[in-house]
């Protein structure tokens, strides 16, 4: 059999390329490169043409992706990059007047606003914009500025909207003023058997690519043009179609296409352009209402209303004008540390920050808003997290040493925000302002606080939310309004990681007991060992031979089956290393349930499902306490 060779990889996210195949097939056996400086960018020396890709800590490993290229789907004329070790293929540009310009670039003529130019794939296209102003009293345009705009947006600042009756008129909002702009749409150099409509799309759009030689400089072919299926001689012209018309210039396709105007009267009043009459036109001897009618209600001529938060449609010379929305295409991931969420009231879903999570479990161990991982074995009461900045919350935990000489566990969890106070303690019991409460409580408009068979969770109007599981699990979301506002022992929020150990001072350190300790309150009384200053764990478990092999049946069910279908998203090994260190002093031998559960709940927040995980390692509900 031959030698299999052991690599350490980083993960390529490459999704063309069967990598698993590829290892299986060349006998190449590997584990994935880790990390711990949390979404912060690693230099990976071992990847051939590494300007191509840009690699991140995320999660514990080492996660690699190709450096964005322009998409070049539907380029029918794919040039291969020139310059050495180049990562990307471009789209052939185009020759307009000597001036070279990229596929898919857009300019103006510079003595008319109204003429554009587009480039795609060696091809452009010039045409006039034509204007549409759906109100008595439009603005004038301003200089430099095609079209006159309308006060009054009933959609997104920025977003487009086009019309129902007419797709190619799209209409933007900026500034409370409504600008309407009809384009014709640019030519395409496919063939028609690769062009494709869209439902509710203006303009037809290539499918497909295809890949194109260099032409040789000297020869007649390199200043030709290529157009779908035809071939054209440089200065030659052609008609593309009752619209447009062509020529070629140095390998260019240069097109003049007509756009046609919004018309204003009804369907079936329109009168079609004939075989070399381009645009449709309405009748000059028909007198257009003043009102329009829609659901049984009527609307002056002028007046707007909303449909639903995606439609508005406006009255204008008796025709409803209905714009829809047009929603950004999500093809890609939102980035680290964001969430795909439709807000209330709104028309399309958008990136917005996730909530920033701080776990606490087992003897304790850490891992901060910004991911950093740490431990710290103080038994006094500390400042878990705070507002630093408007003093909105606080958040302190009470450590237990539990009559053990090193560790230590959060015994109890204090949650202050503004006069309420919210105490959880051992067993799910929950006080409110000193007060013994029954679950589920709910105090309007400051605090709800629910119970499940596992943990009690509180959730605050100021959108601070608390999880607690009764013996030493712990785990805190704030939202991205407390970004740079937060301190204590769940560091910072600011999204960086390296540097989460800043002491109340305000002193970045490295020494997580220092850094622990600085974040003390309270007397020596809330202390459970005679020392207030934290114990640094010793080996513990290296003189028990039996102990360490109980330690390691313990914690080994998280590299097992049950949480495999997260080890590919998620570095088990921190998980796996305090596991071993809560399982060396462990009153009541289930402290590894902990960094089961820390490990599982981080799994969910990527989307990944373990099953009955608690079952399966004995970490249910009913297991025994510490």
């Amino acid at each position: 059999m031959a030698n299999l060779i052991h690599l350490t990889f980083v993960s390529l996210l490459l999704h063309s390329l069967p990598s698993t195949f590829y290892a299986i097939e060349r006998g190449i056996m590997g584990m994935r490169q880790t990390c711990t400086n949390e979404g912060e960018e690693v230099n990976v020396e071992q990847i051939f043409n590494i300007k191509c890709f840009i690699c991140i800590c995320k999660n514990g490993f080492v996660e690699c992706n190709r450096k964005s290229c322009p998409n070049q789907e539907g380029c029918h004329k794919l040039l291969e990059a020139k310059e050495k070790d180049g990562c990307c293929r471009k789209c052939q540009g185009c020759v307009h007047f000597g001036i070279f310009r990229e596929s898919g670039s857009e300019w103006t003529d510079p003595d008319n606003p109204c003429r554009i130019f587009t480039c795609k794939a060696g091809v452009v296209t010039e045409s006039e914009m034509q204007c549409y102003a759906p109100c008595k009293h439009p603005t004038p345009p301003g200089s430099g500025q095609c079209c006159p705009t309308c006060p009054g947006c009933r959609f997104v600042s920025g977003r487009n909207a086009t019309l129902v009756e007419d797709s190619c008129l799209k209409c933007q909002c900026a500034r409370g003023h409504l600008t309407c702009v009809k384009r014709a749409c640019p030519v395409l150099a496919c063939p028609t058997t690769f062009m494709e409509w869209r439902p509710g799309q203006c303009c037809p759009q290539c499918t497909g690519q295809r890949n194109i030689m260099e032409k040789a400089d000297n020869s007649i072919l390199s200043s030709s043009c290529t157009l779908g299926q035809e071939f054209h001689y440089s200065g030659q012209k052609f008609q593309l179609d009752r619209c447009t018309k062509c020529s070629c210039h140095n390998a260019t396709s240069v097109c003049h296409r007509e756009t046609c105007p919004v018309l204003d009267c009804p369907p079936d009043q329109v009168i079609p352009g004939g075989p070399k009459k381009c645009c449709s036109t309405c009748p000059t001897d028909v007198e257009l209402p003043k009102y329009c009618t829609s659901n049984g209600k009527i609307y002056q001529d002028g007046e707007s209303w909303s449909v639903d938060p995606c439609k508005s449609c406006i009255c204008h010379k008796g025709q409803p004008r209905c714009s829809v929305e047009v929603c950004p295409s999500m093809n890609t991931p939102c980035p680290p540390h964001m969430k795909l969420v439709k807000l209330p009231g709104a028309c399309c879903a958008q990136c917005i920050e996730s909530d920033g999570v701080c776990t606490v479990f087992g003897d304790p161990h850490y891992r901060t808003f910004d991911g950093k991982f740490y431990s710290f074995q103080g038994s006094c009461k500390y400042q878990l997290t705070a507002d630093c900045t408007g003093g909105a919350f606080s958040i302190r935990v009470t450590n237990d040493a539990r009559d053990t000489k090193t560790s230590s566990w959060t015994k109890t969890v204090s949650i202050r925000i503004g006069d309420m106070k919210v105490n959880l303690g051992e067993k799910l019991r929950v006080k409110i302002d000193g007060q013994r409460v029954s679950l589920p409580y709910d105090m309007p408009s400051k605090v709800v606080v629910t119970k499940t068979a596992e943990s009690v969770l509180v959730e605050t109007a100021i959108g601070i939310k608390v999880l607690w599981d009764g013996r030493s699990f712990l785990e805190v979301s704030a939202p991205s309004k407390f970004k740079n506002r937060l301190c204590g022992l769940c560091g910072n929020f600011n999204g960086i990681s390296t540097d989460d150990l800043t002491t109340k001072r305000g002193r970045v350190i490295t020494d997580a007991n220092k850094f622990g300790a600085s974040w003390r309150v309270g007397g020596k009384k809330a202390c459970s060992r005679s020392s207030i200053e934290p114990a640094t764990p010793g080996v513990r478990c290296s003189h028990h031979p039996s102990q360490r092999k109980y330690r390691d049946k313990k914690c080994k069910p998280l590299r097992s089956d049950v949480f495999a279908p997260c080890h590919g998203r998620l570095n088990h090994l921190m998980y796996f290393k305090s596991c071993l260190v809560d399982m060396c002093e462990c009153p009541a031998k289930t402290c590894h349930c902990e960094s089961f559960t820390a490990y599982a709940r981080e799994c969910s927040r990527l989307g990944v499902q373990l099953g009955d995980w608690r079952k399966l390692t004995g970490c249910h509900p009913g297991a025994p306490p510490r």
